[in-house]
This record gives C-alpha cells, sequence and structure tokens, in this order.
C-alpha cells in the first residue's frame, strides 16, 4: 500500500522529514519497506530555469538556426543556437542549462552539453514543451507569462510537485490503516498531534428531481447501504492537483468523477463507486445475487460467469451492473457524455467479498479494503466528501435526498481494560493519562472508567481489537516498545518446551548434504491434480483431501505424495532438453481418512522425495557417461541415513503400482524409505517416455531416529581378515538374508559382509543365482589364526548349507 508524504500532510501537522517519519511508522507496526520519491514531471525540471532572449541573429552557417543570447541571472548572459522558428527577442522562455537532463515526453532522456552547433557555440538550450515532458506539441519554443526574476528554477513558475511515497508492507489485520487518514490517526498518538479530517458541513441537497430506489434482497451481504444522486455534471479531465495526488501513489487518472471515487477511497479507505444514473432502469437499485451462468461483462471487457453467491449490484430489472465491492460493468460506467450519476457508498461483508474476488481471480482496491473490513460508520460521511468534491470539480448539483438503508445496526465492541492487566502484560506501569490519550487518540471511546478499569467501546472497523488483550497490545504499539524497559529482574510466566532435535535444522543439515552431492532442490505447489490418483491403489482418489473453492482442475486436491508434483518438474526439464537430472523436495502431504462413523480425519506429514534421470555424471573425455541405475539412488539415499545416525537398517523387496522395482528400508516395522524405478503406467500420467529412479522418504520418521550422539570406538591395532565365499541359492533369497543370516552367527568377529559379484546362467540349474560373498573378521584383542578363521568360516557354511540351502562352489 502506498501513502503520499505530501497527501498525509493534509490532515495532521508533520514536523519530521520522510526518513524520520518511516522508521516512526515502522516502530509502530506500520512497517515500512522503502521510501519512493514521486515527481509530477520526471526529473523535476531540475536544472532548468527561467531566461530572456536579450538577442536573437541568423546562424552564419545555417538557415534554419537563430543564434541568441539569453539572461538567466547570471553575470554573462549564455549563448544559444536554436532552432525553434518563434523565437525572438525579448521573450521569457524557460532555458535547459548545461547539466540538465531532460525527460522528452516520447524518445529517451538525454543532458545538455556544451557544444558547438555547425560552428557557433551553444550554452543550453530553449525549451519547448515536448522536450521538457510538459506536452506533446514541437511547434515552437514556450513562451512563458511571468513576473518572476530571471534565473528563477522553471519547476516553480509549473508549481512541479516533488514528493515521497511509503510503501507500507500492511498486515491483513490493519484495515484501519488502508488509507491516508487511517495512517494519520496513529500519528495522532505518535507526534502528539491533532487529526484535521475533511469538512462536510457545507453538503445540501439542491433539488429532489433523481429520486432513487435502493432495495437490499441479500442482508447478510450487505448490512448498509447509501446512495445520491447528482445531476448536472460534465466528466472532463481531472485538476493537475488531483491527478498528482493520485499518481504519486500509483494510480492512473481517468477522468474528474472516477478519480474523485479513488481520491476518497485512498483518503477515507471507504470505496465508492459512480453509475451513470440514465444506465440504471427504473431509478431503481437491487443489491441481490444471480442465477447461476449469469454472464457479466466487467469494465476491462472480460465476460465473467457468476457464481449464485456472487453479490450484485443491479438495475431495476435485474440486469447485473457491478460486482459488489469489486468490479464495476462495462455497461453501466461513466463515459464522456455521462451528465447525471447516481453515487455508491456501501459497506459488504468481508467473507462474500473475499469469495466472489477468489472465484473471479479479482484483487482490486475496493476488494482489498471490503475483504478486510471497512468502517460500516462512515458511507454517509464519505458520500457526502465525494459530492462535494464532485461538485466542486465537475459543476452538478445534489438531485435526491440521501438513501441510507441500515436496517440492523453493528454495534461498536465493548471490552473492559484493566490497568493490572496493561501493567502485566507490557512489563512497565503507564501513567493512566497516558492510557486514555493513546485511546482517545484511536478513536476508542472510555464510557466509564474506576481506579482498576476503564470500559471502553471500540469502533467495528477495529476488526482486530476485540479482546483486552487486543487493546493492550495497540497501547505497547503505539507507546513504543522501546520505550519499554527491561527491569532489574528478568523472568517470564511461560516458558516453551523447545524439542530436543528441530526439524528445521535437520532438514538444513540433509539439504546442505544433497546439494554437496549434486541434488537440485524443488518447490513445488501442494495443489494438484485429481486425476493423478484414479485406478491407484497405493493411492487412493477417496483419501485426496479437495479443494472446495478450487481454482482450477489442475488445483483441486492437495497433495498425497511428492510423487506426481515432481514428476512435472521432470517432464517440464526434459522436454526442455535438460535430460541429466538430480533432484529432491522436503514437503508436506495431505490425506483424508474416513472413520467408521463416516467422519474424516486428516492427516499431514512431512516427505522427502529424490529423482534421477539421464546420465550419473556428466560426459567427459576422461571417462564415458553412464545411465543411472538403481544402486545410485539407493547409495544417495543410505547417505542420508548414515548423516542421521540411523542404524539397523533392514531391505524389503517392493511390490506395488508406482515401481516396476524397488526396496523398502526398514527399522523395526517402519518403512523409513522406498527406493525404485517408476512403472511406466505412473509416468504416462506426466507423459515422461525416459526411465526416472525414485525414493520417497518419510522424513517425520527419520527425525524421530535421528540420534546426535556419535559412539567413539578406538580403531583396533590388529589386522582384519578377508574370506570369501560363492554361494549358490534359490533365486527368490535376497542378499540381505545373507548377510542378517552371519551376523546371527558370528556376532564378535564377524565385521563387514559384501557380495561383489552375482551371477546367473543355465550351468548353474533353473531358478538358482550365484553369490560372491566378501566377509571381514577381526578381533580387537589379539591377531586372529587360522584355526579360528576357519571355525567361523565352518559356522557361516554349515548355517548357509541348513538354513538357506545353498551350495558351497569349491
Amino acid at each position: 500500500m502506498n501513502i503520499s508524504y505530501n497527501w498525509l500532510k493534509n490532515y495532521i501537522n508533520i514536523d519530521k522529514n520522510p526518513e524520520e517519519l518511516g522508521k516512526i511508522l515502522t516502530a509502530s507496526g506500520l512497517e515500512i519497506e522503502a521510501i519512493e520519491t514521486f515527481e509530477s514531471i520526471k526529473g523535476g525540471l531540475d536544472g532548468l530555469v527561467i531566461g530572456k532572449v536579450l538577442t536573437c541573429e541568423q546562424h552564419p552557417n545555417a538557415d534554419r538556426l537563430r543564434c541568441t543570447t539569453v539572461d538567466v541571472g547570471q553575470n554573462t548572459p549564455l549563448k544559444i543556437v536554436c532552432g525553434a522558428p518563434n523565437v525572438a527577442q525579448g521573450q521569457t522562455v524557460g532555458i535547459a542549462l548545461v547539466g540538465a537532463t531532460l525527460y522528452p515526453t516520447n524518445g529517451e532522456s538525454f543532458t545538455i552539453k556544451k557544444s558547438k552547433i555547425r560552428g557557433e557555440e551553444s550554452e543550453g538550450m530553449i525549451c519547448a514543451e515536448d522536450e521538457i515532458g510538459l506536452g506533446t506539441s514541437h511547434e515552437g519554443i514556450m513562451i512563458l507569462d511571468t513576473d518572476l526574476p530571471l534565473g528563477t528554477p522553471l519547476a516553480k513558475y509549473f508549481n512541479i510537485e516533488n514528493d515521497f511515497v511509503f510503501v507500507i508492507g500492511l498486515t491483513p489485520n490493519r484495515a484501519d490503516a488502508a488509507s491516508h487518514v487511517g495512517v494519520a490517526r496513529d500519528l495522532v498518538v505518535l507526534l502528539n498531534e491533532k487529526i484535521s479530517k475533511p469538512n462536510v458541513e457545507n453538503f445540501k441537497i439542491d433539488n429532489k428531481n433523481m429520486p432513487f430506489e435502493v432495495v437490499i434482497e441479500h442482508q447478510e451481504a450487505c448490512p448498509r447501504y447509501s446512495g445520491v444522486a447528482i445531476s448536472g455534471i460534465k466528466v472532463e479531465n481531472s485538476p493537475e492537483w488531483l491527478q498528482n495526488r493520485l499518481k504519486s501513489i500509483g494510480l492512473k487518472p481517468i477522468n474528474n468523477i472516477v478519480d474523485i471515487t479513488n481520491f476518497v477511497l485512498h483518503e477515507l479507505g471507504q470505496p465508492l463507486h459512480a453509475f451513470d444514473a440514465h444506465k440504471i432502469k427504473n431509478q431503481t437499485i437491487k443489491v441481490k445475487t444471480l442465477p447461476a451462468n449469469t454472464k457479466f461483462f466487467t469494465l476491462d471487457n472480460v465476460e465473467r460467469t457468476l457464481n449464485t453467491d456472487d453479490l450484485m449490484i443491479c438495475d431495476g430489472e435485474s440486469n447485473p451492473m457491478c460486482m459488489a465491492g469489486i468490479f464495476g460493468g462495462k455497461d453501466s460506467g461513466i463515459t464522456n457524455n455521462t451528465t447525471d450519476i447516481f453515487l455508491e457508498s456501501a459497506y459488504f461483508s468481508p467473507a462474500y467479498i473475499r469469495k466472489t474476488g477468489q472465484r473471479h481471480l479479482l484483487k482490486t482496491d475496493a476488494s482489498f479494503r471490503f475483504e478486510r473490513g471497512t468502517d460500516v460508520n462512515i458511507t454517509v460521511f464519505a458520500l457526502k466528501r465525494a459530492a462535494l468534491l464532485i461538485q466542486e470539480i465537475a459543476g452538478g448539483k445534489i438531485s435526491s435526498e440521501i438513501i441510507d438503508i441500515y436496517p440492523q445496526k453493528i454495534n461498536d465492541f465493548e471490552v473492559n481494560l484493566r490497568y493490572v492487566q496493561i501493567d502485566r502484560i507490557l512489563g512497565k506501569k503507564l501513567d493512566k493519562s497516558i492510557i486514555k490519550n493513546i485511546l482517545t487518540g484511536l478513536e476508542i471511546n472510555i464510557v466509564n472508567e474506576n481506579d482498576e478499569k476503564l470500559t471502553l467501546q471500540i469502533p467495528p472497523y477495529r476488526v482486530d481489537v476485540q479482546r483486552e488483550i487486543d487493546v493492550i497490545e495497540e497501547i505497547g504499539r503505539l507507546y513504543g516498545y522501546d520505550n519499554i524497559e527491561f527491569g532489574e529482574n528478568l523472568g517470564s510466566q511461560f516458558l516453551s518446551n523447545f524439542p530436543k532435535v528441530s526439524p528445521h535444522i535437520l532438514q538444513q543439515k540433509i539439504t546442505l548434504h544433497l546439494v554437496g552431492q549434486g541434488f537440485i532442490e524443488m518447490w513445488n505447489n501442494s495443489l494438484t491434480k485429481s486425476t493423478y490418483y484414479e485406478n491407484l491403489e497405493s493411492f487412493k482418489p477417496e483419501n485426496s483431501v479437495e479443494i472446495l473453492n478450487k481454482l482450477s482442475e489442475d488445483l483441486g486436491v492437495m497433495r498425497q505424495s511428492l510423487l506426481f508434483s515432481g514428476l512435472e518438474v521432470v517432464a517440464h526439464n526434459v522436454n526442455r532438453k535438460q535430460n541429466d537430472l538430480k533432484l529432491f523436495e522436503i514437503a508436506k502431504v495431505y490425506k483424508k481418512q474416513l472413520e467408521s462413523e463416516g467422519l474424516a480425519k486428516y492427516k499431514e506429514e512431512t516427505r522427502l522425495s529424490m529423482f534421477l534421470v539421464g546420465k550419473i555424471t556428466p560426459e567427459t573425455w576422461r571417462k564415458t557417461d553412464k545411465n543411472v541405475a538403481f544402486h545410485d539412488l539407493s547409495a544417495s539415499v543410505l547417505s542420508v541415513l548414515q548423516k542421521l545416525n540411523i542404524k539397523d537398517v533392514k531391505t524389503e523387496l517392493v511390490q506395488n503400482d508406482i515401481f516396476t522395482f524397488g526396496v523398502n528400508y526398514m527399522r523395526g516395522k517402519h518403512i523409513l524409505a522406498t527406493v525404485g524405478q517408476i512403472n511406466k503406467n505412473i509416468l504416462k500420467k506426466t507423459d515422461i517416455k525416459v526411465n526416472v529412479l525414485y525414493a520417497d522418504i518419510h522424513w517425520d520418521m527419520l527425525v524421530k531416529g535421528y540420534q546426535d550422539k556419535v559412539m567413539y570406538q578406538e580403531i583396533s591395532k590388529f589386522p582384519e581378515v578377508r574370506r570369501d565365499l560363492s554361494l549358490v541359492l534359490d533365486r527368490h533369497i535376497s542378499f540381505q538374508q545373507v548377510k542378517e543370516l552371519a551376523f546371527q552367527k558370528e556376532r564378535k568377529l564377524l565385521k563387514q559382509v559384501n557380495v561383489f559379484d552375482v551371477y546367473e546362467g543355465e550351468n548353474l540349474g533353473k531358478n538358482k543365482k550365484s553369490y560372491s560373498v566378501s566377509f571381514i573378521l577381526e578381533d580387537t584383542e589379539t591377531t586372529l589364526n587360522e584355526q579360528t578363521i576357519d571355525k567361523v568360516m565352518q559356522k557361516l557354511i554349515e548355517s548357509y548349507e541348513k538354513e538357506l540351502g545353498a551350495m558351497i562352489r569349491k
């Protein structure tokens, strides 16, 4: 939100420069994200002055040029070569001095330099209006009519406005500050000044020739509607001061009527809308909803399909004219031919405006305020303010009574504020007069008081101040937290229970670890297509969390898995010839489970996904490139487990509709991770034609299993010994079974078991395979002898033959 420094000074006396004021506002909770400069004419006419042509003679070397001398209030007149046909002796003109940068109406900026033109010296430029951004005419130089001294800055003659604009990062709860008067209200307390609001006492009804009827058919969505008719106006460009006010905050002036409604919106925070009165049939306004699929053209010439819950402003025949509180209609707006208008000022339900805006993807200055909550008590005041400005700028007469439909008044919030609570929460005893001054400055009424407490009435527009603690926060905010000293003894009535292991720190640790391995982190939308989960057993459609007000079918459900959002990224990159990918994402997934009573239970988990596609390393002259393989991804997954010091991990084969082949990494009965190659049917859902390796890791389980203590073990002084066995086994027996059985039979001396070759062939027999396995033995207390080694190996051979049916190849 933009707030003009000059505009703000219309309502309150400010003796601070913009930088100082910005710091004060930021400390009070209105964070100033930037302070920008505004110039009504780009460059501010800096370096341009008023001068007088003393002499004007024909250029000796050019028929269309003149050699002039110009007095600009300096000791010596300037020599300037000018090509304008209307330049003459005695004229008062605008002069661009050497070094001045000009910003023409069309074209690029340029800087005036001392030069020679056709052999004659030129020390500046006599300006035309288009050359300095004041207009479009280039018929000749500007001739000024002024008594200002020569050398006076040209900006003073043209009354150029220079301003500072505060860019405020307005939080959603501070709808009360979404205007210049709203910000001034805070400054009343911060600067100890009085606010000067616009005066509407001169408002009067001139005639009643244009009576209008207003019918509110949806009272819940429109608790209050005010309006008035104005006749005999003239639509034209706004005066310069009004255009400058709007331009300073980033708005484009349109015409005087529309500009006034925008001005009042940003002045008071109350959106207004002006209708061409002759386009309102039966001189009747209806506030209602319309049947579903009703078509409506908005001001941007876009046809929109209405929902049954979209609140509309309609004419007497129920034709839609405006999306209430959001956007006007194409056929009822103000044109250059408009002479009579109906001016609307209303209070609409924030919920209705917010939902309609979301449905139609519309965000306007009006909806920004309505969906946060405007001041229901200001509709008539804003109406009078705008009507008086219209009469002043566009002429016209007030031609109807003020219509004000407000059947059920919205009451102020009543709060009891205890002094002892203020002292306790803020940690400082504030003088009662300071507390009262802050409250009255915020327009919070004190209706009753005693030595212990105040009874307050808080206006409805302060939607964020409805409880005692909210009022105390306001007092602390405006008193200034920097003004609250630390006590001699620091204490707290509440100590947070910080987790022993921070998931965020672990996430950062693993993120850096994976990036170090060459992976790239993804950030994907939590919303996805419901069609991804059709005909899947692993992720059933009924477990998807559906979005009620979804923007599109592509964002219709919350993701059950990181799989499909990751595949979308893979597809996007592969389609753009980025074929070698190492990707990961740590994010949440969501599921809905139906209980036996038919109630839905929602579950939210954090997962880590990893994807490998294409070549494992870039192609170089030193080695041939190699396609990614299962063990490349499984090695990365195991490195994550190792980084988190998670041990005792076992594996089991995966059989489901996601993977062609895969492995579960287990700890006890819990699946820590699943790694494998994605099924072709899954890849078809995102139109991927290359092989993709995928790991789905249960991040919450990793956090739970993380071991932050590392046990140190002294390196053995005695050598280790390796022995190899070649085992012929049934094909269904995994290496994991071979490894586990070995450690079951020999716990003391056996340190490592590794498979270094796998062979399958007809000479082994049907459904047979051969594992070549190495065993590392070590005794930390003595050197192993052959008798001990043979005893261990014989025990392992007997166990393999008996329990796995192995045949030992000699």
